[in-house]
């Protein structure tokens, strides 16, 4: 069952690049939450581990690029909001590959709480912007 859902209502922000992207993040962490809360081996959660984190870096200099372009005057706080998930995500990641962490429900419900307030509180913000 899936973790989170992208819908337009609570996620879209209206600017094509970042709702298409934002519906991949949340496919790719439905798939490692899947993966982390099936039993599935520890080295496939790893490899989705690595792959979220990877599309999540990715993901968050590509807005900031275009807020940065736009001149968008919330960039300083949206950035600051992203370096603090990259380094929460960056540390687990260490973590797991060291042995000393897992990716649990815990995990899942923070990254899709962190979610639930950021596209809202943030991201719809710079749809003006953007567009």
């Amino acid at each position: 069952m899936a973790l989170i859902t992208w819908t337009a209502e609570q996620f879209g922000t209206n600017v094509g690049f970042a709702d298409e992207e934002h519906q991949v993040l949340f496919g790719k962490l439905n798939k490692l939450y899947d993966l982390a809360t099936g039993g599935a081996e520890r080295s496939a959660v790893g490899s989705q581990l690595d792959d979220l984190i990877a599309y999540v870096v990715e993901h968050f200099a590509h807005e900031e690029k275009e807020m940065a372009a736009a001149g968008f005057a919330g960039f300083g706080a949206h950035k600051a909001e992203h370096d603090a998930l990259v380094n929460i995500c960056a540390d687990l990641q260490k973590k797991f590959h060291a042995g000393q962490a897992e990716v649990t429900e815990d995990v899942g419900q923070m990254v899709k709480g962190w979610l639930d307030h950021h596209i809202p509180a943030f991201d719809k913000g710079y749809a003006v912007a953007l567009k």
